[in-house]
């Protein structure tokens, strides 16, 4: 049980980041809907893409994982353009940051190791 709970925990802080809180913010913004409950409702709605995600990632690796963060970051921005295309946009754009990241991140790490 002392296990889980830490696992849990640590899982719970390294899932926090600043492209949710972006992200967060400007849905928010564009649809005039209160951040804390966005925050709470999107976090229900999250909980089995987030277990998806780790089953995929565990099944099939890393490269069938980013697919899926690929598909879930475009139906963001299409989501979003319902309200707003400007939202959309922005969506889209950090979308396409996170991906170019992670790119950049496997090249360095490459370099170092």
């Amino acid at each position: 049980m002392k296990e889980l709970l830490i696992a849990s925990v640590a899982f719970a802080l390294f899932i926090l980041c600043p492209r949710m809180a972006g992200m967060t913010k400007v849905i928010s913004e564009a649809s005039d809907v209160n951040l804390v409950k966005v925050v709470v409702l999107g976090t229900v709605v999250a909980l089995p893409l987030i277990v998806a995600m780790a089953l995929v990632f565990s099944k099939y690796g890393l490269v069938a994982a980013l697919a899926l963060c690929v598909v879930t970051d475009f139906a963001a921005a299409f989501a979003m353009r319902a309200i707003s295309v400007k939202a959309g946009v922005e969506t889209l754009i950090i979308a396409l940051f996170v991906i170019m990241g992670v790119k950049v991140a496997s090249i360095v790490s490459g370099w170092v190791g």
